[in-house]
């Protein structure tokens, strides 16, 4: 009779998981990722660099034509170097505007956003970083175009009244505050995508907050819109960048307050939406 000898089996070892953890490095780099993974990222930041640039010239073409022929329109008369270059900001702000919507809202039309808040259950880092990764892009594409419009806009306007440099008192100041402007319409962009949840909603809604409502405003009797215009969204964004102020309009250091507090308030809005309802 053979005497068997048991031999303890040796337990099988598997290697551990990497335990994975969410931080607000990995969910930013996530976003920086997916925002240029987009092609509608290229084509419409190019598109508002155009617009910065393109618009910018060519109002200081037209009124160095003007001042050459003699017939200068009255919107042009009083120009300056740094309001010709800045043009084209009414029209950059709506394609970075609208980029913002995309960013946030394109998620929720293509289902994905679900995918993303499973990856970050406490969700409101998801915003944070979408609109801080937004932000910057387009406060980095809107001050590259603004000095790229105010140096060649300043060189097509020289030996005209317009004429500025960079060193006169205030253009630095209003090129960054240009830059800084459209980095924070961005931003308002994201939020209205988040809060709405729809690209069709929040690009009605950008539009009319942008541009719509400060014409309807108009329609207002005097005394109320000098106490309204101010505080609306573009007039005080619009204070940013100027260069002169007239008497009903904030100064700089007040139009920026004034932004931020709307853009807060979008903010706040779709992060509230964001954590009490499901995707």
């Amino acid at each position: 009779m053979s005497t068997l000898t048991a031999t303890a089996e040796e337990p099988r070892t598997t290697p551990a998981r990497p335990a994975y953890r969410v931080t607000g490095r990995r969910v930013l780099s996530s976003e920086w990722a997916k925002l240029w993974s987009l092609r509608s990222t290229w084509i419409t930041l190019g598109l508002g660099l155009l617009f910065l640039v393109a618009f910018g010239l060519i109002a200081a073409s037209r009124y160095k034509s003007g001042i050459h022929t003699g017939r200068m329109d009255r919107d042009f008369a009083a120009s300056t170097a740094v309001s010709l270059s800045l043009f084209g900001t009414n029209f950059a702000q709506l394609a970075l505007g609208v980029l913002g919507v995309l960013v946030t809202a394109g998620e929720y039309s293509t289902g994905m956003i679900r995918s993303t808040l499973a990856a970050v259950p406490r969700r409101l880092p998801v915003l944070w970083s979408k609109a801080a990764v937004f932000g910057l892009v387009a406060l980095a594409v809107g001050t590259v175009g603004a000095f790229v419009a105010f140096v060649f806009g300043s060189g097509i306007v020289s030996g005209t009244p317009a004429a500025m440099g960079l060193s006169h008192a205030g253009v630095v100041r209003s090129l960054l505050g240009a830059g800084l402007y459209l980095g924070l319409v961005g931003v308002i962009g994201c939020a209205l995508g988040a809060l709405l949840r729809s690209v069709a909603g929040g690009i009605s809604v950008l539009v009319a907050v942008l541009m719509l409502i400060p014409g309807l405003i108009s329609l207002l009797p005097s005394s109320w819109q000098d106490h309204i215009s101010p505080y609306l969204p573009s007039n005080a964004g619009e204070s940013m960048f100027a260069l002169t102020h007239d008497a009903t309009a904030l100064s700089p250091g007040a139009g920026l307050l004034v932004f931020l507090g709307w853009t807060a308030l979008a903010l706040g809005g779709a992060a509230y939406r964001l954590a009490r309802t499901d995707a």
